[in-house]
């Protein structure tokens, strides 16, 4: 009988980068799809920052964390080689939550096809996760106006990048925050940001005062930390923070202080901590939003590609160290 390969997680990371005894990786036979049940065979599956919370035991986020001997939880893309479900047929490409796993058997529930044409790079980079993020993220309560100021951290990331590029085509003058010269390169010259600041090599505050000479109206935040403060410090009256992430506590034995309230009561401003759960039955309507951006050409990405399930263990980390090229993608 043929054999296949899934990753539970058997641990809670520690502060620090994530280690393969979290792990553990498991041999089984492939299993044989009964009455009522699909058999995916995984092709493409997606590396998320969301992942380090989801292995946390924090009962209280917005989704039940993974638990120790399961498998560990993603977002993938793959081909449907037998069914006995009404819904699906051999041959279909689907996409799910499936997680680290190369087979995955099935209900059909939160199963969906995946459109004719689209490769898988470009679903799992656009029209999945990152897109639905950044599309209600900016549009649901960033409320972006033509002429205003967007700061976005983490901008050279799948979500930033997005939220970036939709914003300077609606008007706004947009200024990426990345780790490295040639994330910021890629965000000015081949993305049309009016600016980029390399925060680990550049005085941010100073960058910043120099790039946004009008202010900050809208801040999307992705990473926290130093960063977080200094482009606190530039909020217009009733600017608007929308906070998606915060990786630089993701893995922190402490997390970095939050800014003084004192200036948000002074300028109005409105911040709101979102994630995508709460707006499942809305992602039909914000990825037909999405794509007329994405078919004009106004909206580019670059994916990562990593090989081999295994891989996708150390790619976590690729999230910290920025070490990450686009959109992380492991390929089975």
């Amino acid at each position: 009988m043929s054999q296949y390969t899934k990753i539970n997680l058997v641990a809670r990371p520690k502060p620090g980068p994530i280690t393969p005894n979290l792990f553990d990786v498991v041999t089984e036979n492939v299993p044989v799809a009964g009455q009522g049940e699909v058999l995916v065979k995984q092709t493409h599956m997606s590396l998320d920052p969301a992942m380090i919370g989801w292995m946390s035991p924090d009962e209280e986020s917005y989704v039940p964390p993974v638990g120790l001997g399961e498998v560990m939880r993603s977002s993938g893309i793959g081909l449907v080689v037998e069914s006995r479900h009404p819904d699906f047929a051999v041959g279909d490409r689907v996409r799910g939550m499936m997680g680290w796993t190369e087979f995955y058997l099935s209900d059909g529930t939160g199963l969906s096809g995946v459109p004719d044409g689209v490769d898988e790079e470009t679903v799992l980079s656009i029209f999945a996760l990152p897109g639905i993020t950044a599309m209600k993220g900016l549009y649901g309560f960033g409320d972006p106006k033509a002429g205003e100021t967007l700061v976005v951290s983490g901008a050279a990331g799948s979500v930033g990048s997005l939220v970036g590029q939709l914003a300077k085509a609606d008007g706004l003058h947009v200024i990426g925050v990345a780790g490295d010269d040639e994330k910021c390169r890629w965000l000015v010259d081949d993305l049309g940001f009016d600016g980029a600041v390399n925060y680990k090599t550049e005085d941010v505050a100073a960058k910043l005062a120099e790039l946004t000479p009008k202010g900050v109206d809208i801040y999307f935040e992705n990473t926290g930390g130093a960063i977080q403060h200094a482009v606190f410090d530039r909020m217009n009256a009733h600017g608007r923070i929308v906070v998606c992430g915060m990786i630089s506590d993701y893995i922190a034995s402490e997390p970095s202080a939050g800014p003084n309230w004192i200036p948000m009561v002074k300028k109005r401003l409105t911040i709101r901590g979102f994630t995508v759960p709460d707006h499942y039955d809305e992602i039909p309507s914000l990825l037909e939003q999405l794509a007329p951006y994405v078919m004009s050409g106004k909206v580019k990405y670059r994916s990562h590609v990593l090989d081999g399930l295994e891989s996708a263990i150390d790619g976590l980390n690729l999230f910290f160290t920025g070490g990450n090229r686009g959109k992380l993608i492991v390929k089975l």
